[in-house]
């Protein structure tokens, strides 16, 4: 079944159900306009500075307020909400998509709770403290963009070059629901494509009866267990066709015990590796596969994390597709859930950088050792910038990333460490990963850095002629390579303009990126037995100028012709694994 993503028109910005894979009918948006204050740590007074436009932060443009949060500094918002008659039932939940960094959530001013770190969902039960009619909700949010302990991405205080502006505050959906005692908290499905069989858990505080039912093609019940909750349910699909980019194939689940039920889906796929002729290989559904992608920053130019709207976030993975990529290395950031739907829905896979962190990065260690093959211990932490309460957070944060994204049908690479931005006991770290998710693939130190583990030899190389050699051991891949530069007249986003390699206009572009692909690409694929790429990259952000696209979405090059070149990249691979 293909899925065919909605959308609202509504004054309530990102309007939306934000959760796909754990949708159920209540739902109360907290979107919109809040009241704001910006002020010293310590001394909020009760008065606010203006409105803000939740989820935008508040240093971007579409959230009207365009200042940055400084470390010294705490951001207040406050509004209140009623809810609609016959909402409530036991308990009420406050949902956040993400709010960046460290979070207070008061509720009638007493504490509800605590969040640190920027860039996982959480929720708290606002029950206790409600009141019947009119309810006052108040966030205090504190954030540095220079921390060592929690992980920051991209994000400076100063953007310049491949670093952006910081962001801060609420940056995703805000919403209520309602739920009975002992609800499904959340669900963990593992398709086992080889067996033609589904596993799913349903989670709640206590054990209960819950029934699964499978729903087919013509969108009638395919399939119905009953099980327990906390307990793996297995089901048969023989029925359900594989998914994969060229036939992203879905299926609709429901998942019901005695007072709560939630709607969810599935894809039929598996990941791993192949040798042939001793060189390594991807594999999906057995089968090998070229991953060719771009890298994808997650930046908007009005909204810097957040998409004006969700159809932009859409119509931008399947302006990838449309181009003939079938893949996505998610750079350095956790996109909203509804975005790892579109890719499942268009048959996008997706590549999923773990966020950095550390100390402040030292220029010598993370581009002058790289370029001279200088490769460091990782475990000599004081070197690599990693304190011990840096570390354990960095594993709270991935932990909570793999969490998150588990269920997501077309991720298929997690990637721990990137550029060696404070990476710290990668092999260590790779195994660690694996024994919370041993269905993807692990990218274990991308780029440099290399100490030898994971699925891939993983290289990016800039400046100079792709000649990677194949260590037959792991897959080779290109997973950063390009940053061909162009300014668009009229569509740039300052005056600074920094790139790898610049050219003057369109038809010079092109042929760059032409020869790239036919005289790079193509013979390392045969020669070398390379097998994924990741393009710099899909947009410009901000000063960078490296993009596919501008920043405001202008594609740069003739769409058909690209489509052409990625047509070119997948006959050749076929014509390599078939030998």
């Amino acid at each position: 079944m293909i899925f065919k993503p909605s959308f609202i028109n509504s004054s309530i910005p990102l309007a939306e159900y934000p959760r796909p894979q754990l949708k159920r009918d209540s739902y109360l948006s907290l979107n919109g306009e809040w009241d704001y204050c910006i002020c010293k740590k310590g001394e909020f007074n009760g008065n606010f500075d203006g409105k803000i436009l939740v989820p935008y932060c508040p240093e971007c443009q579409l959230s009207g307020v365009n200042r940055q949060l400084q470390k010294d500094e705490e951001l207040h918002y406050f509004r209140t909400f009623s809810l609609p008659e016959n909402f409530l039932k036991d308990k009420l939940i406050l949902n956040v998509g993400a709010c960046d960094q460290i979070t207070e959530v008061y509720l009638n001013g007493n504490l509800v709770g605590k969040n640190y770190g920027g860039y996982l969902a959480f929720s708290f039960d606002l029950t206790p403290y409600l009141k019947e009619g009119e309810n006052q909700l108040h966030f205090i949010v504190i954030d540095d963009a220079d921390t060592e302990i929690y992980a920051r991405g991209k994000q400076k205080y100063k953007r310049g070059g491949i670093w952006y502006t910081a962001t801060s505050g609420i940056w995703q959906s805000v919403w209520l629901e309602s739920v009975h005692d002992n609800f499904i908290r959340s669900l963990k499905i593992l398709p086992d494509y080889d067996n033609k069989c589904l596993s799913i858990t349903a989670f709640s505080d206590f054990e209960q009866e819950v029934k699964i039912t499978v729903f087919g093609d013509d969108s009638a019940p395919l399939k119905a267990v009953i099980g327990k909750t906390n307990t793996a349910v297995k089901i048969p699909v023989p029925e359900c066709k594989p998914w994969s980019p060229d036939s992203p194939e879905l299926y609709p689940i429901t998942v019901k015990t005695e007072n709560d039920e939630v709607e969810s889906y599935f894809g039929l796929r598996t990941f791993s590796t192949t040798n042939i002729n001793g060189k390594a290989y991807p594999t999906l559904n057995n089968k090998p596969i070229f991953h060719n992608g771009l890298l994808d920053q997650g930046y908007f130019h009005d909204g810097l994390y957040t998409p004006k709207d969700n159809r932009t976030m859409f119509e931008q993975v399947k302006a990838v597709k449309d181009m003939g990529f079938n893949m996505l290395r998610k750079h350095i950031k956790i996109e909203p859930q509804l975005w790892y739907f579109y890719c499942d829905v268009l048959g996008v896979l997706v590549w999923q950088d773990m966020i950095n962190g550390g100390a402040k990065y030292k220029t010598r260690r993370i581009v002058l050792a790289p370029f001279i093959n200088l490769h460091l211990n990782d475990t000599n932490y004081k070197s690599m910038g990693r304190s011990l309460e840096s570390r354990n957070q960095y594993y709270v944060e991935a932990e909570g990333l793999i969490e998150q994204l588990y269920n997501c049908v077309s991720l298929c690479v997690y990637t721990p460490f990137n550029e060696c931005w404070g990476q710290f006991d990668a092999l260590k770290t790779c195994d660690w990963v694996k024994s919370l998710d041993s269905s993807r693939l692990i990218d274990h130190a991308s780029g440099w850095q290399d100490m030898g583990g994971g699925d891939f030899c993983s290289r990016h190389i800039y400046f100079r002629k792709a000649k990677p050699k194949n260590d037959k051991k792991r897959i080779l891949a290109l997973t950063e390579f390009g940053g061909y530069s162009l300014a668009v007249e009229g569509h740039v986003f300052s005056s600074k303009k920094f790139g790898y390699k610049k050219y003057k206009d369109n038809s010079s572009l092109y042929s760059a990126y032409e020869s790239l692909y036919y005289d790079q690409v193509l013979p390392l694929i045969e020669n070398e037995g390379l097998s994924a790429t990741v393009y710099t990259q899909l947009t410009d952000v901000e000063d960078e100028i490296n993009g596919l696209f501008t920043f405001d979405g202008v594609l740069k090059l003739p769409k058909e012709k690209v489509y052409a070149i990625n047509q070119a990249v997948y006959k050749k691979f076929d014509e390599c694994v078939k030998k």
